[in-house]
């Protein structure tokens, strides 16, 4: 059996760089977002902490205010909340 599909919004697959942010002032660590959608974004970040709450800076358009939305390993999805 297949896993139901919960996005409310198309994904498209992309290999974009971006940096993330946690909180006002601390440095941006690098990231990859592989599918990002109206809704959010897949992302891979090698050796980051991610909390609950966080910001994406994508190479085009503005950043993104994130919640994460679920973790496995080094990769996790966020749910956009702008």
């Amino acid at each position: 059996m297949f896993a139901a599909n919960r996005r409310k919004s198309e994904r498209r697959v992309c290999r974009s760089f971006a940096k993330i942010q946690f909180g006002t002032g601390s440095l941006p660590r690098d990231c990859t977002i592989t599918d990002i959608s109206a809704g959010g974004v897949k992302v891979i970040a090698e050796h980051v902490d991610v909390p609950n709450e966080f910001t994406i800076i994508m190479s085009e358009g503005r950043p993104r205010q994130c919640r994460l939305a679920w973790r496995i390993g080094y990769e996790f999805g966020a749910q956009f909340l702008d």
